[in-house]
């Protein structure tokens, strides 16, 4: 066993785990976390995908001594501080971009790492950005617009903030 230490979505972890055990699975079984799912643990599906230091990574490929000593964030760490979805999460709802939702925060984590890198992408762009997280349902029109949309609303949040600052 291995200690590890590590914050997630905010909070302070120290645990013992096996060096073999995935970040996923320490998300899944050890945290509680459900939102990062296993999909095909071959980095193929992107399911799985989370931020580590703020980059997308898809934590099926990531152990989680890996992770000691960095910050982890999931889809359940991007809500807003009062409990109500996140921006990008907020415009995956309002743009019917999910359906069954299983490869939903593995797409809102893409998308929250794109948007951190660009946050004006062109639809060519979102889509780039997206490539390697698969969704068997929707074809991928409603996502891409689901994160240009996101795009654009935090686009005018931050004006808005800074004109009020």
């Amino acid at each position: 066993m291995t200690e590890i230490k590590l914050t997630v979505n905010g909070t302070a972890h120290s645990d013992e785990v096996e060096p073999r055990l995935l970040l996923v699975h320490y998300l899944r079984e050890t945290l509680g976390l459900r939102a990062a799912n296993v999909g095909c643990d071959t980095t193929s599906c992107g399911a799985c995908t989370v931020l580590l230091d703020g980059d997308s990574v898809k934590s099926c490929t990531v152990l989680a001594v890996q992770a000691n000593g960095r910050s982890v964030t999931t889809a359940e760490g991007v809500v807003n501080p009062d409990g109500t979805l996140g921006a990008v999460q907020q415009a995956f709802r309002e743009n019917h971009g999910l359906q069954c939702g299983f490869c939903t925060p593995g797409m809102v984590m893409a998308a929250t790492s794109l948007l951190a890198e660009n946050p004006h992408p062109t639809e060519q762009e979102v889509r780039e950005g997206l490539e390697g997280n698969f969704c068997r349902c929707t074809g991928y029109h409603n996502i891409v617009l689901a994160v240009l949309d996101a795009a654009e609303k935090l686009s005018d949040a931050a004006g808005s903030a800074e004109v009020s600052a």
